[in-house]
Parts: structure tokens; C-alpha cells; sequence
């Protein structure tokens, strides 16, 4: 099999250009695979030595990106401007290794089984999360509460790249642990995060509710009446992803901002 692509990376400048990790994952990718096909030893070393200075230049990114939120800086910024409408699915692009590095989040090993009716935690593809935050147009005045925020990773963006507080909503400890200790080693202020049953929070300061169909059935009915009481007092709005998003839609009460479908996000407002 011809490993041309391997030479022209060897060579390729735009690889090594800090704001390039799209192309930089896309060659350690074939480089992982290329480390286990068993190549001649010399052009194996070749490609260790590819594979070193590649992860190198991304870690140096993630340490300039941390810095950078820190100073309070938008700093991916670059990639929610320049965002293609959002492709239908769950499936992960280069943008969640992008925040695995930054964010450096230390999942916990074991969790509480989930009760009945309760989804087990599976994060939001990051290009989703860019999209939500670029389509809601958030501001100083808005509070975004995510239900069922697992390790937190939608408050924390929010809360780096807009002027909104957000509040992420978890009963499982490990997890609202791991996204505290994310937000105090980032400096992220503006993200809070609370371990609770989502029908015992207090959803009086929400401008914003984000549900990745964290529960079903009675429990999400439930949430669904408290926020609609929630709505007869102030405008607000829920953005969906995931199955809850048909549940959702079929409120009489709630107008779609856009289509409507499980594979996307999905916006709609009160009233």
C-alpha cells in the first residue's frame, strides 16, 4: 500500500500552524494506524517521531487556549465563526478532541447505576454545542441550565464564549465534581454546577433550558410542566438534542425556531 500521504505530511507546513488541529487529527488518525500495521523500521521511526511532533504542537495549543480562558479571551471563537451548519447526528469530530485537550476532564472510572426512566450520560457532539451557542445569540442577561450536564462540558462552554451564566444540572457527584474541578482550574466564574434530581431545581433564574433526552416518560413530564410554569412568568426558550426533541415539539405551548429533528439541535421559545 503506497504511504505517499505520509511524505507530503512529513513536508506539510499547514500542519504545524497552531489554529490547523483539524489536519493535524486527521494525519494522527492515519498515523495510528499506520504505527500498527507493522512498516519497515525506519519509516516506522519516521512516523513515531511525525506523531511526536504533531501531539507537541497540539498540546502547546490546548496549554495557549487554557491561557486564553484564563484572560477571560473567546477563544474558540475561530472555530463557532467559522461553523458549517451543523451535520444530523451523534458521531464526534476533530472539535471534541479539540475540548478533550483544553478542558483535560478527569471522567470518573465508576458511576451510580440510573434509576428508572433516567438516560445514561452521553456528551453533546461539540460542532452542536457551537451551533446552540451561535444560533441563541446569549447575552448578560440570559441564564442557560443544562438538565442532566454530565461533566459539565455545555455550562463551560457557554460560559467561555458568551456574557451568560450557565448552571449545570446532575445527580450523579462524580460528575459535578469533575466539572467543578474543570471550571476552578480554567477559572471559568461563570459556570456553576448543582448535584440534583432535575425536578428538585430551581429553575426561577432560566432563560434557557438544554436537554440532550436526559430522561424520559413521567420524570420528563414533570420537568416539561415545571419549566412550562416557569414560562407563564418570563419568556424562555429550550434547546433540544436527541430523542426528546419529538417530546419536546409536541408541546402545545412551545414554537419551533427551525426543523425540528432528533439528529440536530433543536430551539424553540414559549409563548
Amino acid at each position: 500500500m503506497s504511504h505517499d500521504w505520509f511524505f507530503c505530511a512529513e513536508g506539510d507546513a499547514s500542519l504545524r500552524e497552531p489554529m490547523h488541529p483539524r489536519e493535524r487529527f486527521d494525519v494522527l488518525d492515519r498515523l495510528e494506524w499506520l504505527l500498527e500495521s507493522g512498516v519497515d523500521p525506519a519509516l516506522l521511526a519516521r512516523a513515531e517521531a511525525l506523531r511526536g511532533e504533531l501531539e507537541d504542537i497540539n498540546r502547546r495549543l490546548y496549554e495557549a487556549l487554557r491561557l486564553g480562558i484564563h484572560a477571560g479571551s473567546h477563544v474558540f471563537a475561530p472555530w463557532i465563526d467559522a461553523l458549517e451548519i451543523a451535520p444530523a447526528g451523534d458521531g464526534y469530530d476533530y472539535r471534541d478532541d479539540l475540548l478533550s485537550g483544553v478542558l483535560a476532564l478527569d471522567e470518573p472510572d465508576e458511576v451510580a447505576p440510573l434509576p428508572p426512566e433516567m438516560v445514561f450520560y452521553q456528551p453533546t457532539p461539540a460542532r452542536h454545542i457551537f451551533e446552540l451557542i451561535r444560533r441563541t445569540a446569549l447575552d448578560e442577561h440570559d441564564v442557560v441550565m443544562d438538565l442532566g450536564s454530565g461533566l459539565g462540558i455545555v455550562p463551560l462552554l457557554v460560559a467561555m464564549t458568551t456574557a451568560a451564566r450557565a448552571v449545570g444540572i446532575e445527580r450523579e457527584q462524580a460528575y459535578v465534581d469533575a466539572a467543578r474541578r474543570c471550571a476552578q482550574k480554567l477559572g471559568v466564574v461563570r459556570a456553576s454546577f448543582e448535584c440534583r434530581d432535575a425536578r428538585e431545581a430551581d429553575f426561577s433564574a432560566a432563560t434557557l433550558f438544554y436537554l440532550y433526552t436526559p430522561f424520559t416518560g413521567v420524570v420528563m413530564r414533570n420537568v416539561l410542566n415545571a419549566i412550562r410554569h416557569e414560562a407563564t412568568r418570563r419568556p424562555l426558550r429550550i434547546a433540544t438534542f436527541g430523542p426528546c426533541t419529538k417530546v419536546v415539539a409536541a408541546e402545545s405551548w412551545l414554537h419551533a425556531d427551525g426543523a425540528t429533528r432528533a439528529e440536530s439541535l433543536a430551539l424553540f421559545r414559549a409563548g
